[in-house]
């Protein structure tokens, strides 16, 4: 007892004096002033979570799923599947005072119901307006009297967020509605595949559960700075290490959404190598950071604004690219029309070139075709690669040739094909369009040279 007493005042002595900017750092090298003294320290978050906690509201949703039955002694003409109601809830953000409100598509994904509870129990149906599951990301709407404004949570440009910034997370973990953790921002630039397509998020220590998805990632501020979207765990439970989607993905979505379209991201118009410690020090660089210019599409984007090859790419708007998953974000909260400076090492020295940014066209045309018949691809839905379908897959780059999109499941080609592979060669000819691959389907198929993550393999028929 009287060792806790000594810790505790020990504690409350260091909190309550006064400490010499000097001492711990030469001035302006903060980026934020530190408190000077405990009355700089606020005591709650009350007044803050009473600003913005009517916004988050609770989405349950009812799905009905196609079961197959399992029966011990299945009599003649019993149907053999059945349905199955599937309930499950999530959270998710009013950002619009019309109702409009944004969470994870996959707290929506194939919904035939979605109900929509606020903070002060009023409950809604709300409609799927549109959703992206590239982005992972879902608009809904409710509607309530004519006259009535939903509060909603005004969006925060989420480049201005710093490591160590101090957030609320507000959600609704396993079904605990209006629940509120904080923490810090642990990175502002964390790439995890797997989640998303931007495969970039705001990492923070905020308490974030199973429930939590689609909830709300609050600044100081008032703001929103991000939706919370995963965990990294091994238990399903939190471990402090939660990822949010940022708010300049969030308002892309909201203005392309309100329009009627989805998230376009622009193209350069470019194919590119990332940097490795060997090539930084080729080309007298300080660290590998940034991507190598391969090639430039003639009359492209990237022609227009002079890119060269071996330009080294280091920031877009003045914001830095370290790796493909940074330039993907960083172009998916810009709009097709913007023009935007783009800087560049040439020759050793810092190049700002002005890029405009241009929709992927799709040329060549797709010729999208289900491969069909007595021959290992059936089943597979083959495309024409362009800009437009590398954009529609997530990928950063695309070279000529034909892709898969889609593999039906239980066919043959589902035992060795996936989408986004690229079929290189079929019987030893080189395929450069569809009508290649539908020619020698023809004739019948006695090996396949595919490209998978950049690994081409040889798979032999008999």
């Amino acid at each position: 007892m009287g060792g806790r007493l000594t810790k505790l005042a020990l504690w409350s002595a260091l909190l309550l004096a006064p400490v010499a900017p000097a001492a711990l750092m030469a001035p302006g090298a903060w980026a934020q002033p530190l408190p000077s003294s405990r009355a700089d320290i606020p005591y709650s978050y009350a007044p803050l979570v009473k600003k913005v906690s009517p916004a988050v509201v609770n989405i349950y949703t009812t799905t009905t799923a196609r079961v197959q039955r399992r029966l011990p002694f299945p009599f003649p003409g019993m149907p053999q599947e059945g349905t199955r109601v599937q309930n499950s809830l999530g959270s998710g953000v009013l950002v619009k005072a019309d109702g409009l409100i944004v969470t994870n598509n996959h707290v929506v994904k194939g919904a035939d119901e979605i109900r929509v509870v606020l903070s002060d129990r009023r409950e809604f149906d709300a409609k799927l307006v549109t959703q992206d599951e590239r982005y992972d990301l879902a608009l809904l709407r409710i509607e309530g009297d004519k006259a009535e404004k939903f509060p909603f949570i005004e969006l925060r440009d989420s480049d201005s967020v710093e490591v160590g910034d101090v957030v609320l997370a507000i959600g609704n973990p396993y079904g605990l509605s209006q629940t509120v953790t904080q923490g810090i921002i642990s990175a502002v630039a964390r790439s995890t595949g797997g989640v998303n397509d931007s495969s970039f998020f705001l990492q923070t220590d905020a308490a974030i559960n199973p429930g939590n998805s689609g909830g709300a990632l609050v600044a100081l501020d008032g703001r929103l700075i991000g939706i919370n979207t995963a965990i990294y765990s091994q238990s399903g439970g939190s471990i402090g290490i939660g990822f949010a989607t940022p708010a300049n993905i969030v308002a892309r979505m909201v203005a392309a959404g309100e329009k009627g379209g989805r998230i376009v991201r622009p193209w350069l118009g470019i194919s590119m190598q990332r940097m490795t410690s060997d090539l930084a020090q080729s080309l007298n660089l300080p660290r590998p950071a940034g991507l190598i210019v391969k090639d430039v599409f003639p009359k492209g984007p990237g022609d227009q604004a002079g890119l060269k090859r071996n330009d080294v790419i280091v920031a877009l708007r003045d914001l830095p690219i370290d790796d493909e998953a940074s330039l993907r974000f960083r172009l998916a909260t810009l709009a097709v029309g913007d023009k935007v400076p783009l800087k560049v090492i040439r020759a050793g020295k810092e190049v700002t070139l002005t890029v405009p940014l241009a929709a992927p066209p799709e040329d060549p045309p797709r010729d999208k075709t289900l491969l069909e018949g007595r021959q290992p691809l059936a089943g597979a839905t083959v495309v024409n690669m362009s800009p437009a379908v590398a954009e529609e897959m997530g990928l950063s780059e695309w070279r000529s040739g034909v892709t898969v999109t889609n593999v039906q499941p239980g066919s043959y080609a589902a035992r060795f094909l996936r989408p986004g592979d690229m079929i290189v060669s079929l019987n030893g000819e080189t395929m450069t369009s569809v009508a290649d691959v539908k020619a020698q389907v023809v004739r019948g198929v006695a090996n396949l040279s595919l490209s998978r993550e950049g690994m081409v393999s040889t798979i032999q028929f008999r």
